[in-house]
């Protein structure tokens, strides 16, 4: 089995709030241990970002007027105002979405050290 570390950005996700609400009340029941609670999510870090690497083929630009940006432990975090984001799929019509304020936070794909 692979003994790589993955980041637990997609933990705050949608699913990944879901996945940790349901494994809190598991262990909270009685039902799981602790230590299959982390387990578990250890293995959805490494399946979301495998599959999201695997499986999404759009493209993404965005634009907008950037508020404030950091760099501390090798990721970059940046505070967007006034974004607009265009999604283009292979040679199909794309889309946009706007917003008032999004945060992107941004990792190296490897881990520091990782060839």
């Amino acid at each position: 089995m692979n003994n790589q570390t993955y980041y637990e950005l997609y933990r705050r996700s949608s699913i990944g709030t879901a996945l940790t609400d349901a494994l809190d009340d598991l262990i909270s029941e009685g039902r799981i241990a602790p230590q299959l609670a982390m387990k578990i999510l250890s293995n959805f870090d490494r399946g979301i970002t495998e599959i999201l690497a695997e499986k999404v083929k759009a493209n993404l630009t965005f634009k907008g007027h950037l508020d404030t940006y950091r760099f501390c432990d090798e990721v970059w975090t940046f505070l967007i105002k006034d974004v607009t984001f265009k999604f283009q799929q292979g040679q199909g019509q794309g889309s946009s979405v706007s917003a008032d304020k999004v945060k992107i936070v941004s990792c190296n794909s490897k881990k520091p050290g990782e060839q």
